[in-house]
């Protein structure tokens, strides 16, 4: 779970974007005046936030790990700091927002991580002719939340596409020995012309990849996730009333998508300004908690293939079965090429009649009409021998 929050929520507006510009150096160009929404902490009094409910309804969903915005490019700070004024204990609500969803996690065995802007868009410094005095107030920043807020698993940092100007090295030194477990993503790097999806994105210091609003293609040699939306709009932090969510069969895409690519996915969350996490979102992952209750066999603790993504589906692998996640049927029987392991057990995950064939071109798999799924039909194929093991396989456009 990617959580987007902070007083913007307030104006439904996309967060840090819709703050217009008051400094060339940084790309925001949005439609709020910047004394307008520097000014939205002052009435950001969100008092149904409850950090146990939001690590239940992650749960809820099946997911292992939350990462919050504890500072995205507006500048604000999600926790109490003694760096910079400008947090959510100068709100109404005075709550550190940090500490209550680290130790609810915490208690609860889930995974913790921090989305951490290294651009600070308000801050007149940043990239400008005080930019030294400024990073050092960004590593600051950085050292009370992986110094007061005991484990933390991730920190992910995000680009704005311009120069990276962040003395990195010494940043991630001093991340590592603060955090030595910790994992980083590949965007503290990142400046003009470069695209965080790609696996040469990865500098020497980061660990994963990250595709945006897309699902990365087949990759088992490095590590990657993707991050996504729930809002209909696309939008990352609450878009209102009107917004809606994505459908379940669009959310489960992305599931099997990235874990049949060998990949993770990082979905979003937009809490309303109340703090809570909008009824539409939390009854989504709802679905998809219930979803994976019954066919999580088939995401938990698998990797990537071997059959790559194609028309047809994904597939993942764990142990010796290979899991075939069947989205499209042109016809009534998928044929997929051949596998270097025999076939000893085939089953329909989701339910019903299932054949499989071996043929000297291939494999053929027919389900009948009434019992293919209408996001996701799922077929186990148990081998002889581990699935691991099997070469990634192209699967041809036909």
């Amino acid at each position: 779970m990617l959580i987007h929050w902070g007083p913007v929520s307030l104006k439904e507006t996309e967060i840090s974007w819709s703050r217009a510009n008051t400094n060339p150096k940084c790309p925001n160009n949005g439609p709020i005046p910047a004394e307008e929404y520097d000014s939205l902490y002052k009435r950001f009094d969100p008092v149904q936030f409850d950090a146990k409910e939001w690590v239940r309804i992650a749960k809820s969903a099946g997911m292992k790990y939350m990462v919050l915005t504890a500072k995205h490019c507006d500048g604000f700070l999600l926790w109490d700091s003694k760096v910079s004024d400008y947090n959510i204990m100068h709100t109404p609500v005075k709550k550190d927002v940090c500490r209550e969803l680290v130790d609810a996690a915490h208690k609860a065995g889930m995974r913790i991580g921090w989305y951490f802007s290294p651009m600070d868009w308000k801050d007149p410094d940043c990239r400008n002719a005080k930019n030294s005095a400024f990073v050092k107030r960004m590593q600051a920043e950085i050292r009370e939340l992986l110094t007061n807020y005991g484990r933390i698993d991730l920190l992910w940092f995000d680009t704005d596409g311009k120069e990276a100007v962040w003395d990195q090295e010494a940043t991630y030194a001093m991340v590592k020995k603060l955090q030595p477990n910790i994992v980083i993503n590949n965007r503290l790097d990142l400046g003009p012309g470069t695209d965080a999806g790609s696996p040469n994105s990865i500098g020497k210091f980061a660990d994963y990849f990250t595709p945006e609003q897309w699902i990365g293609g087949y990759n088992d040699q490095k590590p990657w996730e993707s991050c996504m939306t729930m809002s209909k709009k696309g939008q990352w932090s609450w878009a209102g009333q009107s917004d809606g969510v994505k459908p379940l069969g669009s959310i489960l895409e992305m599931l099997t998508g990235c874990a049949g690519g060998d990949g993770n996915v990082l979905l979003d969350v937009g809490p309303m300004p109340t703090g809570e996490i909008a009824p539409e979102q939390v009854s989504r992952l709802k679905e998809v908690g219930t979803w994976m209750t019954k066919y999580g066999e088939s995401i938990r603790h698998t990797r990537g293939g071997p059959y790559k993504p194609g028309p047809y589906g994904t597939s993942t692998r764990k142990g010796n079965t290979i899991y075939l996640h069947i989205r499209n049927w042109a016809s009534s029987t998928i044929k997929l090429p051949s596998l270097s392991a025999k076939i000893v057990h085939a089953r329909l995950l989701t339910g019903g009649q299932l054949t499989v064939q071996s043929t000297p071109n291939g494999l053929e798999i027919t389900v009948p009409e009434a019992d293919r799924q209408p996001w996701d039909t799922i077929v186990a194929l148990k081998l002889d021998r581990p699935a691991i093991g099997i070469p990634a396989i192209d699967v041809p456009n036909r």
